[in-house]
């Protein structure tokens, strides 16, 4: 295995992960570490496809990566709202 493939592999932890302390209430969908580990998964894994290309899974990552940062900014400006209340 090379490091994109390491990288991709590490990638697919945090994703999964993330997902499992879901499920386990370990953390909310709108926690600020559930949403980074998704973040830091998606891309290690686009890094890994920038090598190992696959479209689909690549279009999948991208839009993984905007949705997860537009949730981070709403959640961090939900916060921000209710500390100024």
């Amino acid at each position: 295995m090379d490091i994109y493939q390491w990288a991709g592999f590490a990638g697919m932890l945090f994703v999964v992960l993330a997902y499992l302390f879901l499920q386990m209430n370990k953390y909310t969908i709108k926690s600020l570490q559930y949403q980074l580990l998704n973040l830091v998964g998606a891309i290690l894994l686009l890094i890994s496809l920038f090598v190992h290309f696959n479209l689909g899974s690549f279009i999948i990552e991208v839009f993984w990566i905007i949705i997860t940062i537009y949730g981070i900014v709403v959640n961090l400006k939900d916060k921000k709202n209710k500390k100024e209340e």
